[in-house]
């Protein structure tokens, strides 16, 4: 299985017509020569028991067909497997998927012949992974996770998904209108932040959200989140500064703050209202989070 890839295909994936894309994708794999068994999701987290089975059938190289959701549990089901060393993995991408934010820090195009020639080049990165523990539950995300706001957004899209790429800016804006701001008692390392929060914003990688820029992005493997806690921000606030959502100078902001650690705990202080928390793009569960990270975790296919 050395040479042969394993491709788990969502086909709900985005609102793409996605018979035409698979057709095509087919046909630029083997115009590239590249070996490949498949298997298509049919429910919520297939991709899970679909990556395991083809890690104990030898598979070590595999491809995420779909977006960022199809990513992440994909990536959770290499990390929850004890078959194989999480970094002889290797995990390439052929975006079809609505916000395709993992793809933008490493400038993979959604176009299907240019991320298929990614993947004949097999040009590696090994990359870090983080592990959210909840009270009832735990997740691995390889993108960006957070507390508040952003989860309470994530929670919202996922009824509004039908609306293709939209869909994030009208959460975004039912966020704005709905959502009431948390205390959080943060622990970063040694240090105690107590104030009330919009959101806190835990990265490995630079985008979400469908491109916003909510981190101070330094590198996806040296072994530290880009942190962001996004103090008491009014409507106004975040209307007035939409642009610099997608701009990266939010962070400038004097009501946001930075840092850089391996681990932090956030613990809501009112708990009759407990928070979203949402992991690349997806909704893990609410109230406490202890976030810790895994450097160099499984190795991705990048330009």
């Amino acid at each position: 299985m050395d040479n042969t890839w394993f491709i788990i295909v969502n086909p709900v994936a985005g609102s793409c017509n996605f018979n035409k894309f698979w057709i095509e994708i087919q046909q630029e794999l083997k115009f590239n020569n590249i070996h490949y068994e498949y298997a298509k999701t049919t429910y919520a987290k297939h991709e899970i028991l679909l990556l395991q089975k083809a890690i104990n059938q030898g598979f070590k190289k595999i491809i995420s067909v779909g977006g960022d959701g199809t990513l992440h549990h994909i990536i959770n089901g290499i990390m929850t497997q004890s078959e194989v060393d999480t970094r002889k993995i290797i995990v390439a991408v052929i975006p079809l998927g609505t916000g395709n934010d993992w793809i933008k820090t490493y400038n993979i195009s959604k176009k299907i012949k240019k991320a298929v020639s990614i993947i004949k080049h097999q040009k590696t990165i090994y990359q870090d992974i983080g592990y959210l523990e909840l009270s009832n539950t735990s997740s691995y995300f390889n993108n960006l996770a957070g507390i508040g706001y952003d989860g309470y957004v994530v929670n919202k899209l996922n009824k509004l998904k039908r609306f293709g790429s939209i869909a994030y800016l009208l959460s975004g804006i039912a966020g704005l209108f709905f959502y009431k701001k948390t205390t959080f008692k943060i622990e970063i390392g040694s240090r105690i932040i107590e104030t009330k929060c919009l959101m806190a914003l835990f990265g490995i990688c630079k985008y979400s959200g469908g491109g916003m820029q909510l981190t101070d992005y330094k590198d996806s493997s040296n072994g530290l989140f880009d942190i962001t806690i996004a103090k008491n921000f009014s409507f106004l606030d975040l209307i007035f500064n939409i642009k610099k959502l997608y701009n990266g100078k939010i962070l400038q902001h004097k009501k946001v703050e930075t840092h850089l650690s391996k681990e932090l705990l956030i613990t809501p202080k009112n708990i009759s209202k407990l928070p979203y928390i949402q992991a690349d793009g997806e909704l893990i569960g609410k109230g406490s989070v202890k976030v810790s990270l895994i450097n160099k975790a499984i190795q991705f296919v990048i330009p």
